[in-house]
């Protein structure tokens, strides 16, 4: 079976994104934030996060030639790689929450479910994007706060601190994550193929975007909530009114919520972990692939100059990695010169969708990619080969 060109149109538009929520500045929108960065901040990750599920569904598939063991520790390899590739980008004074590491221990929780049907596997996701912001919120409640830690190796020398910034109180926690990782490989076991799916992603995803949206406008329009929200906002130095709150939701929570209020758990902010934020960025995520699904379908003869444009979508992790060092050659010149020249979002724009196209037209993999698979499927190749019968005892 070959790519699906519309799932890598939607990877090249979360890449597009995130690039954009990292360096897109200025207080032209609602609340004094930019309205380019509030379009993309927290909506381009998870769609990211979704799009692994659905690529863990579509390797994982089942085949003649591999076995279900074979898949699980192929898995197993591919995350202990890109957990590693964080750790070493982790190093670079870029700025940026790398994703990486987090992303690597996010693909463990696929390990025990690349099985599961596409409706087991979305009734899981219902699940857990319900509970798993109760339990972590119930459970930061006796856990320090937040370190904002961007995982590299030094990291390793704490353990303890690493894994609770993985799993529940970092950036990207693991614990609700795995909403977008369960929901995209129910997505991923899905005949992508078929127009009628692509239009079953694109309105039930529209309405679970609103309806999210839509409770958090009914659930905090109360002063005595907002009074309440107001009071437990813990970051940063804390907030005196409700337009200062709301500027900084806006702006984002940094991967968790306050643990003051339940309340929390109704708020729509970027990278909060909310039962609405998770509602919302999964349907947002089911909208994106299925129009990027009808688009190149839509195209026609003309998809192949889709195929190309859209290549980036094709090498996520190498120009996700290029971008962060870029970023932190930009920071380094910045500091030097005064000259931020590398810090222009449409510089990294450009020069992932050129690079992207590039690659596309040479018919070429990443070269990350290219280590990841080639690694990843000697470990499942080797564990799907069958071991050689030992000799039996001679007799005599």
């Amino acid at each position: 079976m070959g790519r699906i060109v519309g799932i890598d149109l939607a990877r090249c538009l979360a890449l597009l994104g995130m690039v954009t929520a990292h360096l897109v500045h200025g207080t032209d929108g609602p609340g004094g934030v930019s309205t380019v960065f509030q379009i993309v901040s927290g909506r381009s990750a998870a769609l990211f996060a979704v799009l692994a599920g659905v690529s863990i569904a579509l390797t994982t598939r089942p085949r003649p030639d591999r076995t279900a063991t074979g898949s699980r520790r192929a898995l197993v390899a591919r995350a202990i790689l890109i957990a590693l590739m964080g750790l070493f980008l982790g190093v670079f004074d870029s700025g940026l929450a790398v994703i990486l590491t987090f992303y690597g221990v996010l693909f463990l929780l696929a390990v025990p479910v690349i099985t599961w049907s596409a409706r087991d596997l979305g009734i899981l996701a219902l699940g857990w994007g319900l509970f798993s912001p109760v339990v972590g919120l119930a459970v930061r409640r006796h856990l320090p706060g937040p370190g904002f830690v961007v995982p590299q190796p030094a990291d390793l020398a704490d353990p303890l601190l690493l894994l609770r910034e993985l799993t529940v109180t970092g950036y990207y926690p693991v614990l609700t994550w795995g909403t977008y990782l369960f929901a995209g490989m129910a997505i991923g076991r899905l005949d992508l193929r078929s127009p009628t799916i692509a239009r079953r992603l694109v309105v039930p995803g529209a309405w679970l975007a609103v309806l999210a949206l839509a409770t958090d406008r009914l659930m905090t329009r109360s002063d005595a909530v907002r009074d309440e929200l107001v009071r437990t906002y813990d970051r940063f130095g804390g907030v005196e009114t409700w337009a200062e709150l709301d500027h900084a939701m806006r702006i984002g929570l940094y991967g968790t919520t306050p643990t003051g209020s339940w309340s929390w758990l109704w708020v729509w902010s970027p990278h909060s972990g909310s039962i609405v934020d998770l509602a919302h960025t999964v349907g947002t995520s089911m909208l994106v692939i299925g129009l990027s699904l009808v688009v190149v379908r839509a195209a026609g003869r003309a998809g192949e100059w889709v195929r190309v444009a859209a290549g980036a979508g094709t090498m996520t992790l190498t120009l996700y990695a290029v971008h962060v060092t870029v970023v932190a050659m930009g920071r380094s010149e910045a500091l030097s010169t005064g000259a931020p020249w590398l810090l222009d979002v449409r510089l990294h724009l450009l020069g992932v969708l050129v690079i992207g196209a590039a690659f596309a037209l040479a018919r070429r993999r990443g070269p990350l990619e290219q280590l990841v698979s080639q690694v990843s499927g000697a470990v499942r190749d080797g564990a799907s080969s069958p071991r050689p019968r030992s000799p039996g005892r001679s007799g005599g």
